[in-house]
């Protein structure tokens, strides 16, 4: 499960005179900061950059989604959403709490957001990856249960799913096709795909295993299944990956899971992220990691690369690194 993030910054400047040669002040110098969302992801459209993520709501910005923008994914803006800041905000959107994890897509000419709320899935679109994005329908995609984390995958035939996590009995991935209109899916599709079966997936064995944020791929005939696994506080919280010859399953987990955790990038809690491509079709994958080794909170977006080794999907070593303005 995810929890609002507070988002922080700070500013340190550096200056000196010296009296003795009447020398001129140092100019002042400002430090790169961090920038707190988590599950973020990152979209890029016509030379920009645009990271959105689980961020909070506070005073200054309101409820829903800020976006950040960079024309090289090294140095990143403040918020330069339409509205404040924010790409998406409350009372244009579904619900009008826990907004979390949001994926953007462009299709038919236009930009949409698919986001969480109120432990449920939405879809709001926009003329701009900045917004405003708004919903057409204030109903959830799915109107029965609780869900979170959607990623919508669009096939080669054209064929769309909605993959997402259903929360019963553990965070558990399920998928269904999703309708053209991107407003509701298919129910007679609706299929689970994975849950929290494996050692590494449930470090801390407790009775609500978590596979959560689901990103899926294609290469070589092959579905991959992105996911992260365990409480997202737990400092083993770490992303793995399946495989399917089919976008409905049946999947089989890597052995070489988890591809991405704090024994190869040195970070607590890492995961809940997407992949991207960047302009030189260069892959990488966007993640957050905890605060610190005793805070897990605001959490910190990052990148790091990944690559195909044949078949097998892995972490670029040595490629991590954090995400500031």
């Amino acid at each position: 499960m995810k929890k609002i993030i507070t988002l922080v910054s700070f500013m340190s400047v550096f200056g000196a005179c010296s009296q003795e040669n009447n020398s001129a002040a140092k100019p002042v110098e400002a430090v790169a900061k961090n920038i707190f969302v988590a599950d973020p992801t990152i979209f890029y459209s016509k030379g920009t950059y645009y990271l959105y993520g689980t961020t909070t709501g506070n005073v200054a910005n309101g409820e829903g989604f800020l976006v950040y923008t960079s024309p090289d994914l090294k140095k990143w803006s403040e918020p330069k959403g339409a509205q404040n800041g924010l790409a998406l905000k409350k009372g244009d959107a579904f619900g009008d709490k826990g907004f979390w994890a949001p994926q953007i897509l462009e299709y038919n000419k236009k930009f949409y957001m698919i986001y969480t709320a109120n432990e449920n899935i939405a879809v709001a679109s926009s003329d701009s990856p900045l917004g405003p994005f708004k919903n057409e329908s204030k109903k959830p995609v799915i109107e029965t249960g609780n869900q979170i984390d959607p990623f919508i995958f669009i096939d080669e035939d054209g064929k769309k799913y909605l993959y997402h996590v259903k929360l019963t009995n553990g965070n558990r991935i399920f998928v269904a096709e999703i309708n053209d209109d991107l407003q509701s899916i298919k129910p007679e599709t609706l299929t689970e795909c994975i849950s929290g079966t494996l050692p590494w997936e449930n470090t801390e064995n407790t009775s609500w295993p978590v596979t959560e944020g689901p990103t899926v791929l294609k290469h070589n005939g092959l579905y991959y299944l992105i996911y992260s696994a365990n409480d997202f506080r737990n400092i083993d919280y770490a992303v793995g990956y399946a495989t399917s010859k089919s976008p409905l399953g049946p999947w089989e987990k890597s052995k070489d899971s988890p591809v991405i955790s704090r024994k190869n990038t040195g970070q607590n809690g890492i995961g809940h992220g997407d992949i991207f491509w960047d302009q030189n079709q260069k892959m990488h994958y966007v993640l957050h990691t905890h605060f610190s080794t005793a805070e897990v909170s605001p959490r910190k977006a990052a990148v790091i690369d990944v690559e195909f080794t044949g078949n097998e999907l892995k972490a670029v070593p040595g490629s991590f690194n954090f995400l500031k303005n």
